[in-house]
């Protein structure tokens, strides 16, 4: 296994990408063999496993609605906002499917998972979208609304042309988006069970797929390290979540976080996750360049420690009001 040492500021800009994407394709044989492993663990279901849907409905279905819709209303607002803010967030998914492709084309072992992640993912959007129109759950044309809107502005991050950075975003989004996930599914519990089992569900994906991206990173590293951790180093202080662009995305990430569906100190968690599995702290032979990523990749947990306990002090009650949910009055 070759290792390279050269550093960044050594090579044009414009051969930094090429040079990037050559290391993917080192690495195919080990793709191959992290695809396979996920495939063993993988249980595909659909929404239909959830939803009755057919043309031959029974009476059986219908009574499962009715009872679903009036389970539904006890919901709280809180949650309603998480999962909607859930649901936009996988209606993201063209946005990444972009992303990966336009690195890793379509034709090798990369494009192979491209299209099956990407197919993956697809079904969380779908079973969101239809549980929360079959229960009825919000004021529907302004889910569509901002559904659209978030789309229609896109999803340009600024480290979208660096391949590396990616699969750093997608490792740490993927775990962020699982806890995100989960903690709403746990915020439900069991009085709606039909969408517990959904948030159960669509989280187990994200787990599995957080962990192919990490695997994919780590190989990364042993082949690249220098420019593995410099990639890094500019990823993991923060991430912006898919949903950045959408409307009042600002606001529902604020009524999440003090709901403790997911906040900065899940972030300073999954930023130490990745820092130890990643064994960065021990990587040797780097050049001067990756010795001082490391070095700043090992105190990020330290500024995000203080960063969330300095949200806590400054955390304030506040109104909010969606459309979404008939603009009622939710202080959080």
């Amino acid at each position: 296994m070759e290792i390279i040492t050269q550093n960044l500021s050594d090579i044009d800009d414009r051969h930094e990408t090429p040079a990037k994407v050559e290391i993917l394709k080192a690495i195919e044989d080990r793709v191959a063999t992290f695809m396979d492993a996920h495939l063993k663990k993988r249980r595909l279901w659909h929404s239909s496993d959830f939803l009755p849907a057919d043309e031959h409905s029974v009476e059986e279905d219908e009574t499962f609605y009715r009872r679903l819709r009036e389970r539904a209303k006890g919901i709280a607002d809180h949650i309603r906002v998480s999962v909607v803010l859930n649901l936009l967030t996988e209606e993201g998914l063209p946005h990444f499917h972009r992303l990966i492709s336009s690195h890793v084309g379509d034709e090798s072992i990369w494009g192979k998972w491209n299209f099956m992640w990407t197919a993956e993912e697809d079904r969380h959007g779908v079973i969101l979208h239809d549980y929360c129109r079959d229960a009825r759950l919000f004021s529907w044309k302004h889910v569509e609304e901002m559904q659209y809107a978030y789309n229609e502005r896109g999803f340009t991050p600024d480290w979208d042309k660096d391949p590396y950075r990616v699969f750093v975003y997608t490792t740490l989004q993927e775990r962020a988006t699982q806890i995100a996930h989960s903690g709403t599914g746990k915020m439900i519990g069991d009085d709606e069970p039909v969408i517990k089992g959904i948030f159960t569900s669509v989280a187990a994906d994200e787990a599995k797929h957080f962990t192919f991206y990490r695997n994919v990173f780590k190989s990364i590293l042993e082949f690249d390290p220098n420019r593995a951790l410099e990639s890094a180093l500019k990823i993991m202080p923060a991430i912006d979540m898919p949903g950045i662009s959408m409307p009042h995305y600002r606001e529902m990430a604020d009524v999440v976080r003090k709901a403790g569906i997911y906040t900065p100190w899940d972030y300073k968690k999954i930023v130490e996750e990745s820092i130890a599995y990643w064994n960065i702290e021990a990587l040797e032979g780097l050049n001067e360049a990756g010795r001082k990523a490391q070095d700043k990749i090992m105190a990020i947990p330290k500024r995000l420690q203080k960063v969330a306990e300095y949200i806590e002090s400054r955390d304030t009650s506040k109104t909010y009001s969606f459309d979404f949910i008939y603009g009622r009055i939710l202080t959080a």
